[in-house]
């Protein structure tokens, strides 16, 4: 089986996937998002080339990353994928499932769309709605960038005049001010990582002094075994986001809850795997590999 992983380099997470590839006798091909060519009516067809071939020809597609780029440079990328997937060749994730958990509102609606325990949010572009909506959330809130990861540009706010400020230079670069009530917890968080509908591994991250307990940000790590509560809301946001592959983040809170935080679409796992000892590249390449039909855009592949 061949298999092009839209990738941004050679990291750890391409190595650790090259090392399981080849040990499932499966060719892993690499290939740059900025070498991408889309055709319309050239040669013999619609045509998607990545480096120096048709990524038509492969029989799976693997997104390990989505660099940052410009709003063209996003939606060409997103309708690329798009196309591919309708001439039948799975892509992991899906373009609608990227779109969904890459955008944090979009994600957070869908959640609550689906039953699931999410902190309170809000979303606007101006800083008089902003600032009313930081009323209506206690003025105790975390405003974070819309498209973002690894905790980058998360602020926790509670000050009346440092919000107005902060909202006030969001809304002069053209930003959306993105905000969610606080929620109370002890300095830590659970990442679970969904894999065709199911945990394959859990770890609680700590953040010390620091509410963010994102391993990029020196968090510690530890094996977890999550309750059937935990598990279910794990692979229940997953599904909501119709994400194949993904990290869910969990915050079990103070008043007795668990909080469904955000679905990472491209999750790393080397924190993942120091912590709980669970060889999650072989476990994806075993995930890409078992499944030998194609999918549209409708189709979900969760058992």
């Amino acid at each position: 089986m061949r298999i092009a992983v839209l990738t941004s380099g050679q990291g750890w997470h391409m190595r650790e996937l090259r090392r399981a590839a080849a040990a499932l006798d499966c060719e892993l091909l690499p290939v740059s998002w900025r070498q991408l060519l889309a055709t319309v009516g050239l040669d013999d067809g619609d045509g998607l080339i990545g480096s120096e071939f048709d990524l038509r020809k492969v029989d799976r597609v693997l997104l390990r990353t989505i660099p940052a780029g410009s709003l063209e440079q996003i939606i060409f990328r997103m309708d690329a994928l798009q196309r591919l997937e309708a001439a039948g060749v799975p892509v992991v994730n899906p373009p609608r499932a990227m779109e969904a958990c890459c955008d944090k509102y979009l994600a957070s609606a869908r959640l609550a769309a689906a039953g699931l325990c999410t902190p309170t949010t809000a979303a606007c572009e101006r800083r008089d709605e902003a600032m009313r909506a930081f009323d209506a959330l206690d003025r105790d809130v975390v405003l974070k960038p819309l498209f973002g990861a690894e905790g980058k540009g998360i602020t926790r706010i509670t000050d009346p005049e440092l919000a107005y400020r902060a909202f006030q230079l969001l809304e002069h670069q053209g930003g959306v001010m993105y905000m969610q009530r606080y929620i109370e917890h002890d300095h830590g968080d659970l990442r679970a990582f969904v894999l065709d509908g199911k945990v394959i591994a859990a770890m609680r991250r700590r953040g010390g002094d620091d509410w963010r307990a994102n391993v990029s940000r020196g968090g510690s790590t530890e094996s977890v075994e999550l309750s059937a509560e935990q598990g279910r809301l794990a692979v229940e946001a997953a599904a909501a986001l119709g994400a194949l592959v993904a990290g869910v983040d969990l915050l079990p809170a103070r008043d007795g809850r668990c909080y469904v935080l955000e679905v990472n679409a491209i999750p790393g796992w080397r924190g993942l795997t120091q912590a709980t000892g669970v060889d999650v590249a072989a476990k994806v390449i075993e995930f890409l590999l078992a499944h030998q039909g194609g999918c549209d855009s409708h189709t979900v592949w969760f058992k």
